[in-house]
């Protein structure tokens, strides 16, 4: 796995390297600015271009560059405008034609940076204020050039002031591909907000590790293609365990995906108890059910109110039914604990597509949550009934794997802040600010696993591990897949995944099996049946 750092820990890992490994700043930066270099010809002055394998994006945009005849380096004050000059100076020195603008007074620039400053402008590159790239390029000046945006680099921590935001605004307003150094400017790399304004990129280079605001939203659609580059930094620190956020590849699930042995059995590979449905929502038990058998499990049953049985029944084929006492309306009674937890057969129980939510099932669920002793995952209605009770969490005797989406997160964590008020859009938005952070510390906080569904989804485990998962398309928005999710991670902890490995093979593959669609059927047309479906190519595909 690629690990994924903040602002924070990559100042430590650059000062590391420059006090205990002897590799000074200016190094380094002349090593960020070759390996820019090395990019943008293989790309833009190649013929025909090259394109370098993609960390992130897609190469379509590649196709329709047209042939440049300048280049312009916006420079800042710190060590991103550094990079900058050591680009200009490559670039100018290799004979392209090259204009460099810095957004502070010359004397201001500092140590590395102003000792490139000075080099530039011994090799000749012309380096002018930074207004007067405001007023001497229109979009028709600038059609044929391509802007390196070396403005801001990772440490950004407030808004983009004037006259940075007219410069980020007037970028991109030009009809000029833009290469981004490190990270667009503007954007947080530690959390992918948008900092008042920030620039558009088609490419963005970034050096040693991608940064967490490279694959958060909104920040993540200014990226662009997203290239990673070494230059240098050392391998131990690129790959210490100190970095607890990592972004999931293919690559990765083929170490983590449970080995079929061949003197084994259905029950080698778990039974899972799926507690689920109630009137009208049958559907949502049996695709769970269905994308857990798909996914590996041995055995699978879905545990059903009984007045629902004889309608789920004629549906079932290899999963079998359990019928749960009910309300007499369709939906669980409390009694139904009881015939859960003495159903021994089960090695995982996975509880909540289409459960309803009532004071019965919400004791219910609070009961499992406390009294199981198997591997449990709780998904939908499962976590509302527990939105008020989730100190329970603490209290469980096997791991308990969450899977939210951030109207359901919300309500989780207004009973952590003890936080009353109804549910509202500024509370989703504030989830949506740090998908990350928010993870990371309720996983920490209730001892649970917790998978938060969403762009990207984000696995948090309680000793501190976060993950980004990289598949998924925006097809997937729509009714069911949550429940095909749950039986995919079902089912791997039913093979004996732990819950972390549990959870990232689900969400990856879950993705995987949606981007296989989509590219098939196209995003509009993907239903949540669709994924059951793909879920053998994505599992062949590793």
């Amino acid at each position: 796995m690629i690990k994924v750092a903040t602002a924070k820990e990559m100042q430590e890992i650059d000062g590391t390297t420059i006090e205990k490994y002897g590799i000074s700043g200016t190094v380094l930066m002349e090593r960020a600015g070759l390996s820019v270099v090395k990019w943008i010809n293989e790309m833009f002055f190649a013929d025909p271009p090259s394109i370098p394998p993609l960390l992130r994006g897609d190469t379509e945009g590649l196709k329709k560059l047209i042939p440049l005849s300048k280049v312009i380096v916006l420079c800042g004050s710190g060590n991103n405008g550094g990079d900058g000059f050591v680009i200009a100076r490559i670039l100018h020195n290799q004979g392209k034609e090259v204009e460099a603008f810095l957004s502070c007074p010359a004397e201001k620039l500092n140590g590395d940076a102003r000792i490139n400053y000075e080099a530039a402008k011994k090799f000749g590159v012309k380096i002018f204020p930074i207004n007067k790239f405001i007023t001497r390029y229109s979009s028709h000046t600038a059609r044929r050039c391509l802007i390196v945006d070396a403005l801001l680099g990772t440490g950004l921590s407030k808004d983009v002031r004037k006259p940075l935001s007219d410069v980020i605004s007037k970028v991109n307003k030009l009809d000029a591909p833009v290469v981004s150094v490190d990270i667009p400017s503007g954007i947080s790399s530690d959390t992918g907000q948008v900092m008042g304004c920030a620039v558009h990129s088609k490419f963005t280079v970034t050096f040693g590790l991608p940064k967490r605001g490279h694959f958060l939203y909104p920040g993540a659609e200014h990226i662009g293609q997203l290239y990673i580059e070494d230059i240098g930094f050392p391998g131990n620190l690129l790959h210490s365990d100190k970095l607890g956020v990592n972004l999931v590849e293919k690559s990765d699930l083929q170490q983590l995906i449970p080995q079929r042995k061949k003197y084994s059995h259905k029950g080698t590979y778990g039974h899972v108890l799926l507690v689920a449905g109630s009137k009208g929502k049958t559907g949502a038990a049996l695709m769970a059910a269905r994308a857990c058998l798909r996914t590996g499990a041995g055995l699978v049953t879905i545990g059903i109110p009984e007045t629902l049985v004889n309608a789920l029944q004629s549906r079932v084929t290899e999963e079998m039914v359990l019928p749960l006492p009910d309300k007499g309306n369709g939906t669980l009674s409390f009694e139904a604990a009881e015939s859960i937890l003495n159903f021994k057969k089960a090695t995982v129980l996975a509880i909540g597509p289409g459960l309803s939510v009532n004071k019965e099932i919400t004791g219910l669920v609070s009961l499992l949550v406390t009294k199981s002793k198997i591997p449990m995952i709780i998904d939908a209605d499962g976590l509302n009934a527990i939105s008020e009770k989730t100190a329970l969490l603490k209290r469980s005797r096997a791991p308990v794997v969450l899977t939210p989406h951030p109207g359901e997160m919300a309500r989780l964590l207004k009973q952590i802040t003890e936080h009353r008020s109804q549910i509202t859009d500024t509370m989703r938005n504030q989830i949506e600010q740090d998908r990350i952070v928010t993870a990371m510390s309720f996983a920490k906080r209730t001892k649970a696993y917790l998978v938060l569904k969403g762009v990207p989804t984000i696995i948090a485990t309680p000793e501190g591990e976060t993950f980004i998962n990289s598949t998924g398309n925006p097809g997937m928005a729509t009714a069911g897949t949550g429940d095909v999710l749950t039986g995919m991670i079902a089912a791997f902890l039913a093979q004996g995944a732990n819950p972390g490995d549990a959870s990232v093979l689900g969400v990856y593959l879950h993705g995987l099996a949606g981007d296989m669609i989509a590219e098939k059927k196209g995003q509009r047309s993907l239903i949540a049946s669709d994924l059951i479906k793909a879920i053998p190519g994505a599992l062949k595909g590793v």
